[in-house]
């Protein structure tokens, strides 16, 4: 279940004093038998704030930024490692995911590595496989990171089935030439350029550890 924005009662009060205070205006002027010149002044000031107010309203609804909303991912609570790697690279992917989980908005984590899945941890998905689809496929072609800020609406979101189904924003993250770092979050437009950027160290620094203890493919 999406969680409420917190902030909709701050945006939507300058419209409600506005419109209070402007229904107020009107009634006193109504009422009002005998107009004097100062009251006419003080009543036309008066609407011209009652305006601001609004207007400043409606302009907080279209540019304060919004806080994502999230969701609850479905799946199971987990963390899967290859069995036959070695104890450094299970202490680099142990350490590499726990960060990853507690210091940004991932939920679920899939490492993928010559055609090999070595790390599922988070919220895991039934399907254990990892099938390159097309956008996998461009960033092992382009050693290029892919951020899809919201996945819902991306045609090929369909190939991301080895995370939760209702998975909202997803980081693909190469891995040297040979793997990929797979990202899945709880809420949409949820990652920081900040994210990113350390998201890119990681897999550098994983990279690195892979290449030093894991025996270079055959070709």
């Amino acid at each position: 279940m999406a969680k409420p924005d917190q902030n909709q009662v701050l945006r939507q009060l300058p419209i409600v004093v506005g419109s209070i205070a402007g229904i107020l205006l009107f009634t006193n002027r109504f009422l009002t038998s005998s107009l004097t010149d100062s009251q006419a002044r003080s009543d036309a000031l008066g609407v011209i704030l009652s305006a601001l107010l609004i207007l400043t309203g409606l302009l907080w609804q279209r540019v304060q930024s919004r806080t994502p909303e999230s969701v609850e991912l479905v799946g199971e609570q987990g963390f899967e490692l290859a069995p036959d790697l070695p104890d450094a690279v299970k202490t680099e992917l142990a350490w590499m995911s726990h960060l990853l989980l507690t210091n940004t908005v991932t939920k679920s984590i899939v490492v993928w590595h010559r055609g090999k899945v070595l790390l599922r941890r988070g919220i895991l998905s039934p399907n254990t496989e990892v099938k390159p689809g097309a956008i996998l496929q461009r960033v092992l072609d382009k050693h290029q990171p892919i951020y899809l800020v919201a996945l819902a609406i991306y045609p090929g979101r369909f190939e991301f089935d080895y995370l939760p189904e209702n998975t909202q924003g997803v980081i693909c993250q190469p891995i040297g030439a040979e793997g990929a770092l797979i990202l899945g979050a709880n809420a949409p437009r949820s990652y920081t350029k900040q994210d990113e950027n350390w998201v890119a160290a990681i897999a550098e620094k994983l990279d690195n550890t892979l290449s030093q203890h894991l025996e270079p493919a055959k070709g």
